[in-house]
């Protein structure tokens, strides 16, 4: 039998640092591409919300066992990450121009999902 549940207790997170160039973000020893930040806030806010929605979206369908919809639901997580300049081609290689109309792109056709598979 377990005693009373613990509520002083904080999660531990590994430290977060930045590589010196800033394009970089290192959590645990691992280096991670730094979301865009050329990206207005507005539209990172809804590139985010999407790839969490995503994110969940690949957990659920992983438990119930629906490769279509894992599937799926990869693809959004793969359109957020886009967006967000975390995946495809080096953000600081590119204009800020078409970095922002990539990052909008991505977000259409996120939104585009939403209208043609309502519920995912």
């Amino acid at each position: 039998m377990r005693g009373p549940l613990r509520t002083d207790r904080q999660p531990v997170e590994p430290p977060v640092d930045y590589t010196d160039d800033q394009r970089w973000l290192v959590v645990g020893g691992r280096r991670w591409r730094r979301t865009d930040p050329c990206l207005p806030s507005d539209l990172v806010s809804a590139l985010t919300s999407q790839l969490g929605r995503g994110r969940s979206s690949v957990r659920v369908a992983g438990r119930r066992g629906d490769d279509d919809a894992v599937a799926a639901a990869r693809q959004r997580v793969a359109l957020a990450k886009l967006g967000l300049g975390e995946r495809g081609p080096r953000w600081w290689e590119r204009a800020e121009s078409a970095r922002i109309e990539q990052a909008r792109q991505s977000l259409r056709q996120l939104e585009e999902l939403d209208r043609t598979r309502p519920g995912h």
